[in-house]
């Protein structure tokens, strides 16, 4: 995984939508989301699920501490990942999310 910011929808900054979906092409979101699940395929093969999520909160609070990662760049990294996962994974990365958001 590159880093935590990586993840954030290209259209997010060109209108200021949060969700990833605004303001982007049928085209374009469908290829962001292939592209994006290709890249978290490629960064996490062959790693359990507890090493995905330990690598996302250690990335997650290393940005936070820095300045480098707002709560905004965690809500983008949500909603893109998010569809990904079935309920529980969601609802686990939810939590952390909200802990991160604490930081």
């Amino acid at each position: 995984m590159g880093d935590f910011k990586s993840f954030k929808a290209s259209g997010d900054s060109a209108n200021g939508g949060s969700d990833g979906a605004r303001g982007r092409s049928a085209d374009g979101g469908e290829k962001q989301a292939v592209d994006l699940a290709a890249a978290l395929a490629k960064a996490f093969a062959g790693k359990s699920e507890g090493q995905i999520f330990s690598t996302i909160i250690a990335q997650a609070e290393e940005g936070k501490k820095k300045g480098t990662l707002t709560n905004e760049d965690i809500d983008n990294f949500y909603n893109a990942v998010s569809p990904m996962l079935d309920g529980i994974k969601r609802r686990r990365l939810q939590q952390i999310v909200s802990r991160l958001k604490k930081i």
